[in-house]
């Protein structure tokens, strides 16, 4: 194996990994993403050392959680097409884990925008992976005759994020009901 190659990770080393994306996960939607590495070393039950062998800044750990998560959305849409009664019943649940993923993330996006560079690659890697996971749902959705024929993915998306940004400065606002009557009205009538 020449020094540009890397071997893939065994098995229980990318469980391990993501056991800590998950903790530092939730340790960021519960206290920011400033937040003591000795928290998510505490809540994912390993040493800080841990964490920094793996995560080397907090800027590594910020983004490999935000590439976790978004991967996480990316893979739940496929599993919602197969497990739900119809697909637009998929594409709502589907909708509602994009919700929670949204409302969670604001704070780690705002704390990436100090580094454009990495933000844009960021952020091209969350439409990259999210898009055509959400045109897959709004094709099988229109094809089953569920839903209006003139949706884009994108432009989804784009509504349903700007219908979550109020969602963390305002606790009256729920962007999850908000969200639900957007998807309600995609239906076909």
């Amino acid at each position: 194996m020449d020094e540009g190659t890397t071997r893939p990770k065994r098995a229980d080393a990318r469980r391990n990994e993501r056991t800590l994306l998950d903790a530092a996960a939730k340790v960021f939607v519960a206290s920011g993403v400033d937040a003591p590495v000795r928290d998510v070393a505490a809540e994912a039950g390993v040493g800080v050392g841990t964490i920094y062998r793996h995560f080397p800044t907090r800027a590594d750990l910020i983004i490999a959680v935000y590439r976790h998560q978004v991967d996480a959305c990316a893979e739940a849409g496929p599993r919602l097409l197969a497990d739900s009664a119809s697909p637009y019943e998929a594409l709502r649940r589907w909708i509602e884990e994009f919700v929670d993923f949204l409302v969670t993330k604001h704070g780690l996006a705002h704390a990436m925008r100090s580094d454009n560079a990495g933000f844009d690659a960021l952020h091209a890697y969350f439409l990259d992976r999210l898009v055509p996971v959400c045109a897959e749902l709004i094709d099988a959705a229109e094809a089953a005759g569920e839903v209006r024929s003139d949706l884009r993915a994108l432009e989804l998306m784009r509504g349903v994020g700007n219908l979550c940004i109020g969602a963390g400065t305002d606790p009256r606002y729920d962007a999850r009901h908000v969200v639900g009557l957007l998807v309600d009205g995609l239906r076909r009538i």
